[in-house]
């Protein structure tokens, strides 16, 4: 028993950091109605999992030579289990001085995002904290140029392992930015606010006196400029979103995602298929029950279902692998795709060939959303920036088209190269622009110089819808195949299958550095 001594210390300043910022602090917490840190770490990690890293660091009290306190450091960090993978954890303790980035002790973060890094793991924020603080200029008698030790290396991260981010408190400053520099980033409602600067920083600012939950609740950061992909309506709910999401990824860039066995029939055929898109091209249809019938059933994990509803994105399986999967949504802007949708289809596009995932695309795309609103919100230029990142992807590719495309945002269905699959349905059409819309265009003096130029303008429409007829264009070979749309899932089974031997050709970091 020579340490014995030393061993106790140990244990009582283990028990010293198990009581975050005091029972005063943990009171407030609960108040707000959101649990610890250490709270939250017990629900999410796999019973029994957490090894915690650097739990004696602290800012330490002594009486002479005696230690009478420990004030923990605001940030846990540690090795856990999720459903039994292992994951890089950081978790912020709002109960020791808010979690202020720059009040915690050494470089917790840089070393957990440095482990992640190293050892290829997946990694998870917990994020309820603030950005500096200034008490920390009185404590270090000055201030400081702002740099951070968890910065760089984030782009290196981005780019090997998945990375989350759940704002589950108010998080301003760094710990905000860090929210958006993830894979993968959501918040609960009721408890969770996002802002670079606070109430009193916008007062001070702006003069303007606003709530934290006006400034940067779900309202602002979901529904409105969709910087946080997910709303979850509670902790646990967000912490089962983490797990669900991650279960679709693999550890690193290095790995193939993980197959599981859903039980699903590859060969299942939907009578359904025949008749879900209606013959009167203005009437719209549900575009989740198309997906319902061709993915695996029950395996579709929706992203950023609030912003750019345009158009739906989310991870699901086919057969049981991983794929990234696509629709348009006539619901919303008739399907057409705005400055919102593209962006948040641009993420998409990277996740999924970062991490190795084929592309399903259901396509029933208009064209780029037209009228003053977008022209002021930029849709030429983010239109551009849609092409590109489509043509740049690199992951097998399947495209369905089970409507419409047009323009050139019809062209984001494809690419010149690589593993690219494309068949449409007997509902199909397509063209450089909408023959309606055309026609007025095309033949705006006939039309005029006519007797009857509604009538004209009828008949012209009549005579070219008769030319759109998708059979047309497959006598040409511009559409490879048209099928039935019952044949879809085993023909995306087959497709997805192949494309394995092709993702294992490219594993490792892309060509393109994925940006958030």
């Amino acid at each position: 028993m020579v340490w014995q001594p030393e061993i106790e210390e140990l244990n009582r300043r283990k028990e010293m950091a198990e009581k975050m910022g005091g029972q005063t602090g943990i009171d407030v917490q609960h108040g707000r109605g959101k649990l610890t840190v250490r709270e939250r770490i017990d629900l999410l990690a796999d019973p029994g999992s957490f090894q915690e890293i650097g739990q004696l660091a602290g800012t330490a009290t002594y009486d002479g030579d005696r230690l009478v306190d420990v004030r923990p450091s605001n940030m846990v960090i540690g090795l856990c289990k999720l459903d039994g993978r292992k994951v890089v954890l950081n978790g912020g303790d709002f109960t020791v001085r808010g979690g202020a980035s720059d009040a915690s002790v050494g470089n917790k973060g840089g070393k957990a995002q440095n482990m992640a890094l190293d050892w290829r793991l997946p990694y998870v924020r917990l994020l309820d904290s603030t950005g500096g603080s200034v008490k920390t200029f009185e404590q270090i008698g000055r201030t400081y140029i702002p740099t951070n030790p968890v910065t760089p290396g984030i782009e290196k991260l981005l780019n090997t392992v998945p990375v989350v981010s759940a704002a589950l408190g108010s998080v301003a400053g760094l710990p905000a930015v860090d929210a958006c520099l993830s894979h993968f980033s959501l918040m609960v409602k009721g408890i969770s606010q996002v802002f670079p600067g606070g109430p009193p920083v916008v007062k001070a600012a702006l003069g303007i006196d606003i709530s934290k939950e006006d400034l940067g609740d779900e309202r602002t950061q979901v529904f409105g400029s969709g910087a946080i992909d997910n709303l979850a309506d509670s902790e646990v709910q967000a912490f089962e979103m983490i797990k669900r999401f991650l279960s679709y990824l693999p550890n690193n860039v290095w790995q193939m995602p993980p197959r599981v066995d859903t039980g699903d029939d590859p060969q299942r055929c939907e009578e359904a298929l025949l008749s879900m898109i209606p013959r009167n091209k203005r009437n719209i249809y549900d575009p989740y029950a198309i997906l319902e019938a061709v993915l695996d059933k029950n395996s579709l994990f929706e992203i950023t279902p609030h912003y750019g509803r345009s158009r739906i994105v989310g991870l699901a399986r086919v057969n049981g692998y991983p794929v990234g999967a696509m629709i348009n949504n006539p619901k919303h802007l008739g399907g057409s795709m705005d400055v919102a949708s593209g962006t948040k289809v641009i993420r998409f596009l990277q996740l999924c060939d970062t991490f190795h995932l084929p592309m399903v695309y259901f396509a029933d795309e208009p064209g780029f959303m037209v009228g003053p609103q977008q022209q002021k919100l930029g849709i030429v230029r983010a239109g551009a920036k849609m092409l590109c990142a489509t043509l740049r992807t690199r992951m097998p590719w399947v495209s369905i088209i089970i409507r419409q495309l047009y323009g050139v945002a019809g062209q984001c269905h494809d690419r010149p190269s690589g593993m690219f699959k494309r068949v449409a349905w007997p509902s199909g059409h397509w063209g450089s622009m909408h023959i309606a819309g055309g026609v007025s265009a095309a033949y705006r003096r006939v039309i005029a110089e006519s007797d009857d130029p509604q009538a004209k303008q009828a008949e012209i429409e009549a005579k070219l819808d008769a030319l759109s007829s998708p059979f047309r264009t497959a006598e040409a070979f511009n559409i490879e195949e048209i099928i039935d749309p019952r044949e879809t899932r085993p023909m995306v089974c087959e497709f997805v299958e192949l494309a394995q031997g092709i993702l294992e050709t490219q594993l490792g970091p892309g060509p393109t550095p994925y940006m958030p």
